[in-house]
């Protein structure tokens, strides 16, 4: 192990873990999925101030893109949509999912399914909502994704985003084992790979960790292939080329005391806790 890598380490010790799904998991106290069900209203707090719960599921066909476990699927499902269908790239999540929403009560409303949101099979004109919780710092083709996302939209409907930008103090998605806020603008990325391999190591998922995070490229170099880098300034470039209109934007500061850091351009990379987007697709 590097120097770099043992220093982290070392470092790390001084740090509490911030509550982690995982963690909770290991610990017997939660599923991942169960988690996620109970954080579901969080989710929809960012866009509350533009549209309620009502407004954004009931009665709605809707799809939820990234939905990992879905938990928060199932919660959106509380408001009694019309048809709902969660999707990931993760193979096992589309089982877990399909379970949770048994256990809930919620299989005739929901379904899960395993897929790229870069390329669906879904008709043009299908989801009245598209929900991107946590999801546009994931996806690997994030150009494509929303151009896929408008083509299954209805004229009319909306899609929501909300993500944690990459200078995020744990926007490395690493806080299972690395406690150290914005350590990924300390260390290099061999440095993180290298301190969580070891840090996850001996733990009865260490393994599952360690793939579901990283992958080895042709060169043999492995990378943090989980996330996509997404900064504030790359997502507002993407943007860009948008045509359909956005009709509720915000970035909300780590804190309120600290509204005027997540608003000068040099810091709000680092000081901003959640970028908030609400498209209309055109009539």
């Amino acid at each position: 192990m590097s120097l770099s890598s043992q220093m982290l380490i070392g470092l790390n010790r001084l740090f509490p873990l911030p509550v982690h799904p995982f963690n909770l998991a290991n610990d017997g106290q939660m599923s991942y999925t169960e988690w996620q069900f109970q954080k579901g209203d969080q989710t929809i707090q960012f866009f509350l101030p533009f549209h309620s719960q009502e407004q954004m599921f009931t009665g709605k066909t809707v799809l939820d893109i990234g939905c990992g476990g879905g938990g928060k699927t199932c919660y959106y499902a509380t408001f009694r949509p019309e048809k709902m269908i969660g999707i990931d790239i993760v193979p096992h999540y589309a089982e877990e999912g399909n379970a949770f929403a048994k256990e809930k009560g919620l299989a005739d409303v929901v379904s899960f399914m395993t897929g790229d949101a870069a390329n669906m099979t879904f008709a043009d004109n299908t989801f009245d909502t598209i929900i991107m919780n946590d999801a546009m710092e994931h996806v690997g083709e994030p150009e494509k994704t929303l151009e896929e996302c408008f083509r299954v939209l209805k004229p009319g409907g909306h899609l929501y985003i909300n993500f944690p930008p990459y200078y995020h103090p744990y926007g490395a998605h690493l806080s299972d084992a690395i406690g150290i806020p914005w350590v990924h603008a300390l260390f290099s990325d061999q440095a993180l790979i290298r301190a969580y391999k070891e840090l996850v190591r001996d733990l009865p998922d260490g393994a599952d960790r360690i793939s579901f995070r990283f992958s080895t490229q042709p060169d043999g170099r492995e990378t943090i292939s989980y996330i996509n880098q997404m900064t504030i300034k790359r997502f507002r470039r993407i943007q860009q080329g948008v045509t359909q209109p956005a009709v509720y934007q915000q970035e909300i500061p780590l804190r309120n005391q600290l509204k005027v850091l997540a608003e000068m351009p040099g810091l709000r990379e680092f000081f901003v806790k959640m970028v908030v987007c609400v498209y209309r697709k055109d009539k």
